[in-house]
């Protein structure tokens, strides 16, 4: 996930406007399609991942690809004909095409991601604010988690007070945290090699596939699900194109090839500069750039660039902090989906106390890193089950998406998807091979417990994504639906 990387794409249900409804008086706003793949670029860009596809050398290039083919791409496609027909974001799609209590589970899979998202995403603030401090401490567990519970619970603060114009923050921070960084990352690796450094992974057409040992060694691909998820927000712009079924697809191969140069490039850097068998998952950029700064007897920026990642890392976290849990909050007034305590406002109309009740979960989830001997195993357990829980609403969207083409053949929308059957065919197989694959021990951490694993691994995306929200539907009463509910028409 991940503004951030991830932010811009965990943000709250954004409705959309059916592009072919009457048209008004009014001018309608359009964008380019280029504009549009710029948005979606910058929403789902990130330098966070490129550690994990760093382990598999050359082999990342496919291991980037695959996925964008099979679920970026079907994910693009099938939600941008979703937001183009029915408003109401990914709620509306799977309660109009499956079943209201569906769609709940679809939105409370979009907010309770985010409880294990954070962990992973400040455990790689805290290795990177290590080299600004002492690089030592980004294989210390306590270390990560103090860093983890001050910046979110700094964060709570901050977004609990109703604060605005922290909005343009991902976007400056996709420059200051990804695009300089980035562009400087792979320059400086392509003069290491240029130097006559050997480089640390193997560069032949030989390592051009991961090389097979089982299903454990690709286990770590299931990130790069984490990497590409949040198109159904971007989706949302489709009916400010002016011819949607032409120049959207064209928006979503232009930013999928840019998004690839950006998840590859720096990857490739980083397995040049730094041996696979030495790479932290959470530590790794820093690790490369600490590495060819050495190099080249420049040390001294590491920082500086420490900084520049910290500060976009944790800029991004904030856009974002409350809105999943906004949309979760609207809807369950209107429902009655959560007890009246987590529906509560303060007085800056912001939902407090499930921030608080979800930052009391996230501070328990930090002290794990602490009692993990290895911070990057427990890195990856926490992206693992922040991957399969956000992919439990994929596979809801991708049902509802054939279910509504079905029931509802004639609704208006501005944008069809070609082949529509197939691409949610393809989706839905995808994710729910990532989803098992999740639940396989990676091969390059197999010195733990493969029961501790499952167990913890199980515990938090199946008792996280599904049993809590069926106990809330289970144990909901009539007094907890504190608004009117919204009709909902076929």
């Amino acid at each position: 996930m991940s503004a951030m990387d991830v932010p811009a794409k965990r943000s709250a249900e954004k409705p959309a406007r059916a592009a072919d409804k009457p048209k008004s008086t009014k001018a309608v706003a359009y964008i380019s399609w280029v504009a549009l793949a710029l948005m979606t670029t910058s929403s789902v860009a990130s330098l966070r991942p490129s550690p994990t596809m760093a382990v598999y050398g050359l082999a990342s290039i496919f291991l980037y690809v695959v996925p964008a083919l099979v679920f970026l791409l079907p994910t693009a496609l099938v939600s941008a004909e979703l937001a183009s027909g029915w408003e109401g974001g990914v709620f509306k799609w799977v309660s109009e095409g499956i079943s209201k209590p569906a769609g709940f589970f679809a939105v409370w899979c979009q907010f309770a991601m985010t409880i294990f998202y954070y962990p992973s995403l400040l455990g790689f603030v805290a290795s990177t604010l290590a080299y600004v401090i002492n690089p030592e401490l980004a294989s210390s567990g306590v270390w990560t988690a103090i860093v983890i519970m001050v910046c979110y619970w700094t964060g709570v603060w901050v977004s609990s007070r109703g604060t605005s114009g922290v909005a343009g923050l991902a976007s400056g921070g996709l420059i200051i945290g990804t695009l300089i960084p980035g562009a400087l990352l792979v320059i400086l690796g392509v003069a290491f090699l240029g130097q006559g450094n050997e480089s640390a992974a193997p560069m032949t057409a030989s390592n051009l596939l991961p090389a097979w040992a089982g299903l454990s060694s690709l286990v770590l691909i299931v990130n790069n699900f984490l990497s590409y998820s949040g198109m159904e927000m971007n989706a949302v712009h489709v009916s400010s194109l002016k011819n949607p079924g032409r120049e959207f697809p064209r928006a979503m191969f232009l930013s999928m090839g840019l998004v690839l140069l950006i998840f590859i490039l720096p990857a490739l850097a980083i397995s040049w500069i730094v041996p696979a068998e030495q790479l932290s998952l959470t530590a790794g950029v820093m690790q490369a750039f600490d590495a060819v700064f050495a190099a080249f007897g420049s040390q001294w920026l590491t920082p500086i660039l420490g900084v520049m990642l910290v500060a976009a890392s944790l800029g991004g976290m904030l856009t974002w902090l409350a809105g999943p849990s906004r949309g979760l909050l609207l809807i369950s007034r209107q429902e009655g989906y959560l007890p009246p305590f987590l529906q509560r406002l303060n007085k800056h109309g912001v939902q407090q106390n499930i921030l608080v009740v979800q930052g009391l979960v996230t501070t328990l989830i930090a002290l794990a890193y602490a009692f993990i001997p290895d911070v990057s195993s427990a890195y990856w357990i926490f992206s693992v089950i922040t991957t399969q829980v956000y992919l439990i609403m994929y596979l809801l969207m991708f049902v509802a998406a054939v279910r509504l083409r079905r029931k509802h053949p004639d609704h208006p929308r501005g944008y069809r998807a070609p082949m529509l059957t197939g691409l949610c065919g393809v989706g839905f197989a995808a994710s729910l091979a990532a989803l098992l694959i999740g639940f396989v021990p990676p091969s390059q951490f197999g010195s733990g417990s493969v029961g501790i694993y499952l167990t913890v691994v199980a515990g938090g995306a199946l008792g996280l994504g599904l049993l809590v929200p069926y106990l809330f539907l289970r144990l909901r009463k009539p007094s907890w639906r504190t608004e009117p509910a919204e009709e909902v028409t076929a």
